[in-house]
């Protein structure tokens, strides 16, 4: 069987989530999860998919001033760069293979744009993701802070020629330099050729893969590219990577308590996402240095 841009219940396995399309004004972004079926995977709470889309004259990305509590926030680029600025006074810009990590905590605000030397009316591809990290409870309001790992101290290795980048956490006997806050993993993962992929033993929690390119082979289903699979437990059934196929695994210890999501704000506690409401509408939340932009609350 066949899966494409299509949900469906694995049975005795997991779920297939379909990448859903959305516009954030010149962008089309494919959000993942949060899945009304499947709220988290592991602590990842929110994953958007941006691109893969042409960057030209006219098509450039501003994301104005938003704020953000309770999560870490980590951008792993694929093709293309971005210039991330906060209320910290960060000034970063991450290229592919890089990561950005911004831990919010108790509440910081930021924005993502096109490098203004790569406003020059020439082309270029932007597709990466933007991924949601919830904090453990104890650390929900704890001072935020960043970090830029660069993509050469990331751990990456091959078997054949297929290739391997552990981009945060643990996993396959290596650790990730970002600094994360829970039991987490996230694996970019490319092939060449047909490759049975070694899960049990090597990643532990709950699993999603997220294929960005080509097609896998799971408990006897074919699963295409635009599609997310997340399996029940780490002794899932065989996963088969076919030729020129690229996939993202991650995942880890799911979190004890329910998480609580409005806008950019995230909790174990709704008051704290009130509170966060009223910060923003009354503007108490700290700014990026010269930035007067404002990206209003939903109403």
């Amino acid at each position: 069987m066949r899966y494409q841009k299509s949900v469906q219940i694995m049975s005795n396995h997991g779920l297939i989530i379909e990448e859903r399309s959305r516009d954030i004004g010149d962008f089309l972004v494919g959000r993942l999860i949060p899945f009304r079926k499947k709220r988290m995977v592991g602590p990842f709470i929110f994953i958007d998919h941006m691109g893969p889309t042409i960057i030209n004259e006219g098509n450039y990305m501003d994301v104005d001033q938003h704020p953000h509590i309770g999560i870490s926030t980590l951008t792993y680029l694929l093709e293309g760069e971005l210039v991330h600025q906060d209320s910290m006074g960060t000034n970063q810009r991450i290229s592919p293979g890089s990561v950005n990590l911004m831990v919010a905590g108790k509440g910081v605000v930021h924005t993502e744009r096109t490098p203004y030397d790569l406003r020059n009316g020439a082309e270029f591809t932007a597709h990466g993701y933007q991924i949601w990290i919830a904090l453990p409870k104890h650390l929900e309001d704890i001072e935020p802070e960043f970090y830029h790992i660069n993509a050469q101290s990331l751990p990456s290795w091959t078997d054949g020629d297929t290739q391997f980048r552990l981009v945060a956490g643990n996993g396959y006997g290596k650790e990730s330099p970002v600094p994360v806050h829970s039991e987490l993993f996230m694996v970019d993962i490319k092939t060449e050729s047909r490759y049975e992929l070694k899960i049990k033993g090597e990643l532990r929690g709950e699993i999603g893969i997220c294929i960005v390119k080509g097609t896998i082979e799971a408990c006897n289903d074919l699963i295409e590219e635009g599609n997310m699979l997340v399996s029940k437990t780490e002794d899932s059934c065989t996963i088969i990577l076919q030729p020129d196929t690229h996939v993202i695994l991650f995942g880890g210890q799911p979190l004890p308590e329910e998480r609580f999501m409005y806008w950019n704000f995230v909790s174990t506690d709704k008051d704290k996402l009130e509170s966060a409401k009223e910060r923003w509408q009354n503007k108490e939340f700290p700014t990026v240095p010269g930035d007067k932009t404002y990206v209003p609350l939903p109403e």
